[in-house]
């Protein structure tokens, strides 16, 4: 823990480092603004203490310079004139506390106690954001004739607000279709927003799309915005809308085809711009023939049907696949690079894959956790076969 000392007052500096440096921290003093500025822009401190009347360069300036440079640390600003006015100028002005003269041993180890756990969560929502940035869409890959053509419609469809209905069995990569689509469409910085349809039970689906007043029914404690509404302005994912109750499919109907909206419990219209996206592993025509999904919210889905194939179909991007999946694995998890022997993916090839991609990496990590280095054709025989899975 590093904290810089800003203050013309050698005793209060030296005072106040004696404080610190019983607690073991790392501390560095400076006696002015301006080398205090050069201090803070300088090197990382985690708190930084600073007097508000220096001569030259005050503190109030220095707060503000260093604020405009980005300095990150929680800065503490100390005064001996403790009013509230001086106070809340110095919040504004992007000081995390404020602390009078003569400074009390408790009041400053509390100060910097607190200052500490807000400067680590700044670390953290910074890595987050980081992460999260640096994190783009997987990649769809393979090679295969029809890879290529679902890369191809995606390129086509994206910019296009035209409604997307994406089928296929379950592990193909549906919602990395979805998610492209929003990747390259003119609303890939609004909101994309994923709602599995099999996972909510039928009779919250309705509150869950369409949000609901409170005291609409009995848990109903605060009003609260539907996936439609959260959406509002990017993308609406519908995983396994052939799961979708009858009910819900009525209303799903009508926001399409007049762009609004009624949360549950009122009856107040909300007009709503979204672009929506569904997949599905059912056959829909004979779902529609059982009576189980509206043919009229059938049409309204599919102006654009892309099928994403079996991992069955497209076996040529099985090796492909498999070393994505063992660098990418490499990555997330720490586990050192490993290399995979040519007849181990052509033995991969021989299975049926009925979890198709999802099954696939699964296995892929289990060979990277159990097999040697490289991963050989015996390891795939051992460590892919139907009992571990």
């Amino acid at each position: 823990m590093k904290i810089l000392i800003i203050d013309d007052e050698k005793s209060i500096r030296l005072a106040l480092k004696d404080i610190l440096d019983d607690e073991g921290y790392e501390v560095d003093l400076a006696e002015d603004g301006k080398s205090g500025l050069e201090k803070a822009v300088a090197g990382k401190y985690d708190i930084i203490f600073c007097d508000i009347k220096m001569p030259g360069m005050d503190g109030m300036e220095t707060l503000e310079k260093m604020v405009a440079e980005g300095v990150e640390s929680a800065i503490v600003m100390i005064s001996g004139h403790g009013d509230i006015d001086t106070a809340v100028k110095c919040i504004k002005a992007g000081a995390y506390d404020f602390v009078s003269k003569p400074l009390d041993l408790n009041r400053i180890l509390i100060t910097v106690k607190n200052a500490t756990d807000h400067t680590d969560v700044v670390k953290e929502n910074k890595a987050l954001k980081k992460k999260i940035a640096s994190s783009s869409v997987q990649e769809i890959v393979g090679n295969s004739k029809a890879i290529q053509l679902i890369k191809d419609m995606i390129d086509r469809v994206a910019p296009t607000d035209a409604r997307v209905l994406v089928t296929g069995a379950n592990g193909t990569g549906k919602e990395l279709v979805a998610r492209w689509l929003h990747e390259k469409s003119n609303r890939c910085k609004m909101p994309f927003i994923e709602v599995n349809c099999a996972a909510i039970p039928s009779e919250l689906i309705e509150s869950e799309l369409f949000g609901h007043e409170k005291g609409s029914f009995t848990s109903a404690i605060k009003q609260h915005k539907g996936k439609f509404e959260q959406a509002d302005g990017g993308t609406l994912f519908l995983d396994e809308v052939g799961d979708m109750s009858l009910s819900a499919q009525a209303k799903v109907l009508r926001v399409l085809q007049e762009n609004k909206l009624t949360r549950v419990g009122s009856d107040k219209d909300i007009n709503v711009n979204v672009r929506v996206i569904a997949a599905t592993n059912k056959n829909i025509p004979e779902e529609i023939e059982k009576g189980n999904f509206r043919e009229d919210l059938y049409h309204r889905l599919s102006v654009i049907v892309i099928r994403v194939p079996a991992l069955s179909e497209r076996k040529e991007d099985i090796p492909l696949l498999t070393e994505y999946f063992i660098d990418q694995i490499s990555k997330e998890s720490g586990m050192g690079p490993r290399a995979i022997n040519k007849d181990a993916l052509e033995e991969l090839k021989k299975h049926s894959w009925t979890g198709n991609i999802r099954e696939l990496r699964n296995v892929v990590e289990r060979l990277m956790i159990l097999g040697g280095n490289p991963i050989t054709k015996a390891d795939v025989v051992a460590f892919a076969s139907p009992m571990f899975r």
